[in-house]
């Protein structure tokens, strides 16, 4: 018997005053049997990174991602169904990131874990011709540290600000320094 994904809900408030973005939101994400909390986490950190302002050219969702090798693991349509943002957490192969560059206006990748850099060397020569991807490298240690926070029921306050970004709950928070490996134009 195929085991299911477990079902977690976040209510996620954030303040983002390098875009300025100041929204809350109440997201349903389903966690395959084969995710870890970290990569979890980092997806529900995209999220929170890239939802834009509003929704009038379409809203940032989760798609089947690990379920599905088509999908990325967030994607924004356009209302007239272009796909506007690929958004993909972990440390996909090259001709994944190629394919991905050519369907979508913008694909952003968050690399994590003490591997990233590792995976990185390898693949940015590959990647350097994607005109439209940009590549966020988050600390192993703060990204554990974010998947120590990970609960069936989550309720968080994300702030960013200058580049920085920090997520509470109601007894911990934790800050984060995203740092780019690749920024899209490059």
């Amino acid at each position: 018997m195929a085991l299911k994904s477990t079902v977690c809900k976040a209510t996620v408030q954030i303040a983002d005053m390098d875009r300025p973005l100041y929204a809350t939101h109440a997201l349903t994400l389903a966690r395959h049997p084969s995710e870890t909390d970290e990569r979890m986490m980092v997806r529900l950190l995209a999220f929170a990174l890239q939802v834009p302002a509003d929704d009038h050219d379409g809203a940032l969702v989760f798609a089947r991602g690990l379920s599905d090798a088509d999908e990325p693991d967030l994607w924004q349509h356009s209302l007239d169904g272009q796909l506007r943002h690929w958004i993909e957490v972990g440390q996909p192969d090259e001709r994944r990131l190629s394919r991905a560059c050519g369907r979508a206006d913008r694909v952003t990748l968050y690399v994590y874990s003490n591997a990233a850099l590792i995976w990185w060397a390898g693949v940015q020569n590959k990647v350097a011709r994607l005109s439209n991807l940009a590549v966020w490298q988050l600390p192993a240690a703060q990204s554990q540290a974010l998947a120590a926070l990970a609960e069936r029921s989550m309720q968080f306050q994300i702030t960013v600000q200058d580049g920085a970004v920090w997520v509470g709950n109601a007894d911990t928070s934790i800050e984060i320094q995203p740092a780019v490996l690749k920024a899209a134009g490059q």
